[in-house]
């Protein structure tokens, strides 16, 4: 009487694999942790290839240059006098303008991603909330800032060149130029916070328009006595005249003057984002 033969033990399919019998696979590819860099490259890859930052950045381009070379054109047509007033203020009006075109891709850059759901993906590939939130800030900052120096400093050269006369200072050249493209990009912080924070774009726009807006609009219309301190601070402390005084030209005779408006303002950017890193910490998307 033979013995039946034991049967043969079937070849287990990861046998021959990184990790033989022990049922899980090894990649060959080396890996490693995610880092800032790769927050930053996702969120560069992001904001370059959405229509709304070609279409806000774009129409902020030419808001600056036709209402900054106009201005200079009416000038030099009637042969006005501007009173002492450096020919670079001229951009203010411009920028002013282009201020809500920054204001709205500010918060599209992360409202949109809310809107859409976009941000469980988002946070799922990267979950260090506070690592997205920085990546968005840091992408958005240098690009709002990169396009808005350069375009106010090719609409300064061109109204120099147009009204002809002297050069304006150095320290005015400088803040007309690389301050005012500082102080716009930290305003569009203000509202890449105010968009994480809401988590809805319409109303964060809204928001910061009215930021934008409000007090100087409110200052306007306060003809009591009473009341004269409260006009005089939101005239001062208005974005408006903020702004106007980094080009040398304010709406009063005190307030914040040179550097001190970018300071303010860096400020306000750095209060906001701290409170958007708790509100995105701290809730749920």
């Amino acid at each position: 009487m033979t013995t039946p033969a034991a049967p043969q033990a079937h070849e287990h399919p990861q046998a021959n694999v990184p990790g033989g019998l022990l049922g899980y696979y090894e990649s060959p590819i080396p890996i490693r942790r995610a880092t800032l860099g790769d927050a930053i490259a996702s969120e560069w890859t992001k904001i370059r290839s959405v229509r709304s930052t070609l279409w806000t950045l774009g129409v902020m381009v030419v808001l600056m240059v036709a209402i900054g070379l106009m201005s200079a054109l009416l000038i030099a047509a009637a042969d006005t006098d501007l009173a002492g007033e450096p020919v670079v203020a001229l951009g203010f009006f411009g920028v002013l303008l282009g201020s809500i075109c920054v204001i709205t891709l500010g918060v599209l850059t992360i409202g949109s991603e809310y809107s859409t759901g976009m941000i469980r993906t988002t946070l799922t590939a990267c979950p260090s909330r506070a690592r997205v939130l920085t990546a968005k800030a840091i992408v958005f900052f240098l690009l709002a800032f990169v396009i808005t120096t350069v375009t106010a400093t090719v609409v300064a050269v061109f109204q120099t060149a147009i009204l002809g006369g002297g050069i304006d200072s150095g320290s005015v050249w400088l803040r007309a130029t690389l301050g005012v493209g500082l102080y716009i990009a930290a305003l569009g912080l203000v509202s890449l916070a105010i968009g994480a924070i809401i988590r809805h774009s319409a109303g964060a726009i809204t928001v910061m328009i009215a930021v934008v807006l409000l007090p100087l609009v409110l200052a306007l219309f306060m003809f009591s006595d009473s009341l004269r301190g409260l006009q005089r601070f939101l005239f001062e402390y208005s974005i408006p005249n903020q702004l106007g005084a980094l080009y040398g030209s304010t709406v009063t005779e005190t307030g914040p003057s040179g550097w001190e408006p970018l300071l303010l303002m860096l400020a306000v950017a750095a209060v906001a984002m701290g409170g958007a890193y708790l509100a995105l910490d701290r809730r749920d998307v």
